[in-house]
């Protein structure tokens, strides 16, 4: 039977939570390809899956075990930057992983800059082990997070 993991990651940033999530979350597909180009070669909304923005396709180099991940977003909250999405396509579906969600909620701190709370949970498919995945998926949010950063810390104009 196959058992049910999570793992919880926490990321400082000194940019607002509001630019954070619009630029890390909401936006990222736009943003990915040309931050992380050695990551991401391309992303983009799926139409026709349940609404227009509702699910993401992200595809990825070689430098991901897996050339593409779909993701669902199942709610968002812009004013409480909150969001929780699933993963319904590649990024281990069918072949590690038999579902997996993450949530994310970006909260306020009192320098002025932000938290940035992520919670994944995740159904191993039988006999499949988890060793350094966990690891590599928390420096992979990290890096989004990071790349945005700096991205927002360069344009202080873009997402206001």
């Amino acid at each position: 039977m196959a058992s049910t993991n999570s793992w919880t990651h926490e990321i400082e940033s000194s940019v607002s939570a509001s630019r954070i999530f619009r630029a890390g979350v909401m936006d990222w597909h736009t943003l990915a390809p040309k931050l992380a180009p050695q990551i991401v070669t391309s992303a983009h909304p799926v139409e026709g899956e349940g609404g227009i923005d509702s699910v993401r396709q992200f595809n990825f180099t070689s430098a991901m075990p897996f050339n593409l991940m779909k993701e669902r977003l199942e709610f968002i909250d812009v004013d409480k930057c909150e969001c929780k999405s699933t993963l319904i396509e590649g990024g281990g579906i069918g072949t590690a992983i038999e579902s997996a969600t993450s949530q994310i909620k970006v909260e306020p701190t009192t320098n002025g800059g932000s938290l940035v709370k992520v919670e994944s949970t995740y159904k191993l498919l039988p006999g499949v082990e988890v060793n350094d995945e966990i690891s590599k998926a928390k420096d992979f949010v990290t890096a989004i997070f990071k790349a945005a950063e700096a991205y927002l810390i360069a344009n202080p104009d873009a997402y206001n």
